[in-house]
């Protein structure tokens, strides 16, 4: 494996070239395996799929200890960079998060602002961008060119959270970028108009969730990049994906 600093290094210079980066949501090493062979540049973990792989669920409801366990075996199977999803950060003050995650392998994380361990109180937007400012300032300690992707589920609580969710995730996204986020991730985006609008809103990548073979509501890959959109990931559809591909010939093996 390559040298951490190195992957980080690697990573942050992928987020700062301009181009879009798609770094497929991986859960074990064979489908990391899979997505390194194909040629991608990056990967990145999800608690989703890896929460299904494992027998969990998600919301922060597996064992961290554990959950870094898998993304140790994913970092040391791969010689390219991996994010790690962290969810809201599993009630760890973010510097100990850091350095977990820097000793599992990893050179990223996303950070959301919903804490699943607190009956999902979703933090207030300075709360959030606190967080991820001391992660950013835990990171710079520690000399390695850490990217986080500051997530805000803003849009997708919708308007039973919020009078206006994607002026809440705008404000959001601001503050995180402010904070130090290398990218920012503002789930449920669903149409070209709403990436069009967010992406102006920051200098940094913005990252949406894609299916791998029917892709985003704003379109395909080049529809995105026409958008300014910088980074796509998969969260759990591309194993949804396979799911649905594999029932119906594994069920030709049923005895009728």
């Amino acid at each position: 494996m390559t040298d951490v600093t190195a992957l980080a290094n690697r990573l942050a210079q992928l987020h700062e070239s301009g181009r879009t980066l798609v770094l497929p949501t991986v859960w074990d090493t064979w489908s990391a395996g899979v997505a390194a062979d194909a040629g991608f540049e990056g990967l990145t973990t999800g608690s989703h799929p890896i929460a299904d792989a494992t027998g969990s669920s998600d919301g922060e409801n597996m064992n961290f200890d554990d959950y870094l366990a898998t993304v140790r075996r994913i970092t040391r199977s791969v010689d390219i960079p991996v994010s790690a999803d962290v969810e809201s950060g599993y009630g760890l003050d973010p510097a100990e998060l850091v350095e977990k995650v820097l000793e599992a392998g990893a050179v990223g994380v996303n950070i959301e602002d919903v804490v699943h361990s607190e009956g999902r109180r979703v933090r207030s937007r300075q709360e959030h961008a606190d967080y991820i400012a001391a992660a950013r300032e835990a990171a710079d300690a520690a000399g390695v060119d850490f990217v986080i992707n500051g997530r805000t589920d803003a849009v997708k609580l919708g308007t039973d959270v919020f009078v206006d969710p994607l002026a809440e995730a705008e404000e959001r996204i601001r503050l995180m970028e402010a904070a130090g986020a290398r990218a920012v991730y503002p789930v449920g985006l669903s149409t070209a108009e709403e990436v069009t609008r967010l992406v102006k809103a920051v200098s940094v990548p913005l990252n949406v969730t894609a299916h791998p073979v029917d892709g985003h509501g704003a379109g395909d890959l080049g529809a995105l990049i026409s958008l300014g959109v910088r980074r796509v990931s998969f969260g759990p559809l591309w194993q949804m994906w396979l799911a649905e591909q594999s029932r119906a010939p594994l069920a030709t093996w049923r005895e009728s």
